[in-house]
């Protein structure tokens, strides 16, 4: 096929949360980098501003009448189904628009896909479109398994037990969330995984890091005659400004006066909540063990409490001498500071990428949805995490953070880091898995 030079505008739909826009921008700085014209279509929520570094671009905003407090209300999963069916007819009244100066044609639309809805407006217009899946292949297949698995209100017996053919994961690793019912999970994720008229799914990971998953998805997308591209970790790939909150620098100065390995860093990332006991717990917890910490307290983040200013009075106490505490660091510049030892997380797949983009072994406290699957991966396949499941409490969290900062353990998985690090640098650099895949991709896309 040969390549076609024009008609070379893509149209890049992000879902509204900080662990997608992230990744989705990454990718449009790396396609705009290998000569593409970007617009991308946001909703009104989460508006992610540009920086300089995306002067070039083109920011559309569709029109949506949901109210603000939905997503609080909904929840994630019954949010984005409301959403979906919000924006159908505005996206294909925004793609319209966009086509009408002849100058400058889309060539395809590459959504996340949550954000389904775009589908249709693409086949519509006759656009080739392609899916991006910002969560890792592990979650990807889990999704398109749910259903079969999770018929008849779920294997509620066997929530322990290993699922055949998905090791490590046990039944109660599937991405299920806490705020929704099972029935609007199967709708989500039939929808999420019905690829319908896709010309290909593109995937942030490496094949170094999930290649069982990646070849199960192959077969599977074989099967339908679409190819999938792994072309992650995009944010090793193209390094932007991508976040949603402003980023505190001054916890690097803080950084600089400790010791190689010496401070654990604590973040849940952008959207899970905690009890005010849970939080006390893990102070103390930290206390306790003895070890420096920079920890991320999001405004809003602990329950019926805006910030760390309504905690009780031991918190100040537990955390003055050894935490640095602040409400939003930045990451990337964090995790590859040579200070941090361990990284206490969530292990959404961006901070999961991240971390093992710099060789940091990390506590897993999952909360929802993929985050699970890849907490069990942490653990019991790169074998560089720490589960930490059931009730939080002093002991249960001293113990973690002395086994990762302390004991031999915590070595041995250091060192498992730093290799499985490099095998990452390895996939994105010159003739890796990563970038051949990537370049794969972009011909695949001058050829639609």
């Amino acid at each position: 096929m040969e390549e076609k030079q024009e008609k070379r505008r893509l149209v890049l739909v992000p879902v509204p949360a900080q662990g997608h826009i992230s990744p989705m921008m990454q990718l449009a700085k790396t396609l705009h980098l290998k000569g593409f014209s970007i617009t991308v279509v946001q909703t009104k929520f989460n508006h992610f501003i540009p920086s300089d570094d995306f002067t070039d671009f083109q920011f559309v905003t569709i029109p949506e009448s949901l109210p603000e407090s939905d997503f609080n209300h909904l929840g994630p999963t019954g949010f984005l189904l409301k959403l979906n069916k919000e924006c159908q007819v505005s996206f294909k009244d925004c793609l319209g628009q966009l086509l009408l100066p002849k100058s400058d044609e889309i060539s395809c639309v590459i959504y996340d896909e949550f954000m389904y809805f775009a589908e249709a407006a693409a086949t519509e217009f006759n656009l080739p479109h392609v899916i991006f899946s910002t969560t890792s292949a592990a979650a990807f297949k889990c999704r398109s398994v749910f259903e079969k698995l999770y018929a008849n209100n779920g294997p509620k017996e066997l929530q322990e037990e290993l699922v055949p053919e998905f090791y490590p994961l046990r039944y109660k690793d599937f991405p299920v969330s806490r705020s929704a019912s099972l029935e609007s999970i199967m709708e989500f994720y039939r929808n999420t995984v019905d690829q319908r008229t896709a010309s290909s799914v593109i995937i942030n990971t490496a094949s170094c890091l999930e290649s069982s998953s990646l070849s199960f998805l192959q077969q599977q997308q074989q099967q339908l005659k679409i190819p999938l591209y792994p072309i992650g970790p995009l944010h090793m790939v193209a390094s932007v400004p991508t976040s949603l909150l402003e980023e505190n620098n001054t916890c690097i100065e803080w950084l600089n006066k400790h010791k190689v390995n010496s401070v654990i860093y604590i973040s849940m990332g952008s959207l899970a909540l905690m009890e005010i006991n849970e939080v006390m717990e893990t102070a103390s917890g930290l206390a306790a063990s003895n070890q420096q910490f920079l920890w991320v307290i999001r405004p809003g983040s602990i329950r019926g409490s805006e910030w760390t200013e309504s905690l009780p009075q031991e918190f100040s106490k537990m955390v003055s001498d050894r935490g640095y505490i602040l409400k939003w660091a930045p990451q990337m510049k964090v995790l590859a500071h040579p200070a941090i030892g361990g990284f206490w997380s969530h292990c959404g797949w961006n901070s999961t990428l991240e971390s093992l983009g710099e060789g940091v072994p990390m506590i897993c406290r999952p909360f929802s949805g993929d985050q699970k699957a890849n907490a069990r991966y942490l653990e019991c396949v790169w074998k560089i995490g720490i589960q930490v499941e059931g009730e939080l409490d002093k002991g249960l969290v001293e113990r973690a953070v002395k086994r990762l900062m302390v004991e031999e353990e915590g070595e041995e998985m250091r060192k498992r880091a730093v290799s499985l690090k490099e095998q990452i640098r390895a996939s994105v650099k010159s003739e890796g898995s990563s970038h051949n895949s990537l370049e794969e991709f972009v011909h695949f896309m001058r050829t639609l």
